[in-house]
């Protein structure tokens, strides 16, 4: 298992590296003139341009310019924006809200979308089956923003359970709706792909032999057949976090939450391209270590798969 970690984290550096290279050239290679906007209105002074240039080292070429970077990142310099804030410290407090809203997420996705998908499952072709599928198509039908708008009206204004927006503390309380509303989604992907899954194991033979055995149907369905049903939803969920992270960009901006996704979009407009890399950066690290972790539960759902 330790032979296998360390492996993967040696596999993890030349991937950083090349997404860092992609990542850094398409930002600072796009046409157009770095400073426009940075002054205002008017145009910017020669002087100040001179000095945006060098201390951005934009007089180099490319391969140069993104190695002088790394050296910056290697002593955990990540630059600063074009307001002179070290981009660190901005994504360490974006980070803290947009990591607690995407753990809501997946929390919610995880326990209704598992649950809804065990219940479709076990009663495949009844009731039950139906109104989940029927249920999950609507979700998935509907665009995000729609889903948003709609339960930020509805469950926010109308009936005042929850906060319409998020402030800067960013609480548990005011991040539950917007963690429903960015998880929505991936609740019915994950119920349709444990239902999927559940009902085909239930009709494999060692289901069967473990039924004529005297096992309880309980467990079954919950020592064998949930358990091996669970590496796809694994698999989607360590691919899930990643993606919420990165593309909560609309939630964010429906609730007001000063976090990853906004500061990556407002960046781009901006032609900020310190604080796309770094944050870009942060979010490629993040997803491969999620990625590490879900390879490393597939041995704890099948004893068959072995990190040796």
């Amino acid at each position: 298992m330790s032979k296998y970690v360390v492996r993967r984290l040696l596999q993890m550096i030349p991937v950083i590296l090349g997404t860092m290279f992609l990542i850094f050239a398409m930002v600072f290679a796009l046409p157009g003139d770095p400073t426009a906007g940075k002054c205002g209105e008017r145009p910017c002074s020669e002087a100040y341009i001179a000095k945006y240039y060098e201390e951005n080292n934009l007089n180099d070429p490319l391969p140069l310019r993104y190695v002088k970077y790394l050296g910056q990142v290697a002593q955990g310099d990540l630059g600063e924006n074009q307001y002179e804030v070290p981009v660190a410290q901005d994504l360490e407090q974006r980070y803290q809200v947009t990591g607690k809203l995407a753990l809501m997420a997946v929390g919610f996705e995880v326990v209704i979308g598992i649950a809804a998908g065990i219940l479709s499952g076990m009663r495949k072709g009844r009731f039950v089956d139906n109104l989940v599928l029927v249920s999950t198509l609507v979700v998935i039908s509907i665009p995000i923003f729609v889903i948003g708008a709609v339960g930020q009206y509805f469950l926010g204004v109308r009936l005042g359970w929850f906060p319409v927006t998020v402030s800067g503390d960013a609480t548990v309380y005011q991040l539950l709706l917007p963690a429903m509303v960015l998880g929505s989604l991936s609740i019915a992907y994950v119920a349709r792909l444990t239902r999927t899954n559940l009902s085909e194991n239930l009709r494999s033979d060692y289901v069967r032999t473990a039924t004529a055995k005297g096992l309880t149907r309980s467990r079954t369905v919950g020592l064998h057949a949930l358990r091996n049903s669970m590496i796809p939803v694994v698999t989607f969920v360590g691919y899930d976090f990643g993606a919420l992270l990165g593309g909560a960009i609309v939630t964010e901006r429906i609730f007001n939450i000063q976090g990853v996704g906004g500061y990556i979009f407002r960046g781009i407009q901006t032609r900020d391209g310190v604080a796309v890399v770094g944050a870009v950066t942060a979010l490629v690290i993040v997803y491969l270590f999620v990625n590490l972790l879900v390879d490393l539960l597939y041995g704890f759902l099948d004893p068959r798969i072995s990190h040796d």
